[in-house]
């Protein structure tokens, strides 16, 4: 192997992980997104347990798992909140 193939290999693997620095940010704000409303889908989900006992009941869809996802706790103080007024 000669000097220009050792370049090019090194060069490759160097584009490799400006790329994979670049590109995994974005990877990981998706996959916390994710971990959050699948978390956020299962608090939802308690709360119907122990709601139906009362006749309590929120929706578990998309929409109320990522409210839950991006607000945490808040977020379900407030589907709460917005059932008993509505």
């Amino acid at each position: 192997m000669d000097f220009s193939n050792g370049f090019v290999i090194l060069g490759c693997i160097i584009a490799l992980l400006v790329f994979g620095k670049v590109f995994s940010i974005p990877i990981k704000s998706i996959l916390k997104l994710v971990l959050n409303s699948v978390l956020g889908g299962l608090l939802i989900f308690f709360i119907n347990i122990i709601g139906g006992a009362f006749s309590f009941h929120i929706g578990l869809n998309i929409g109320t798992s990522l409210l839950v996802g991006i607000l945490g706790l808040p977020g379900a103080i407030l589907l709460i909140v917005l059932k008993l007024l509505i």
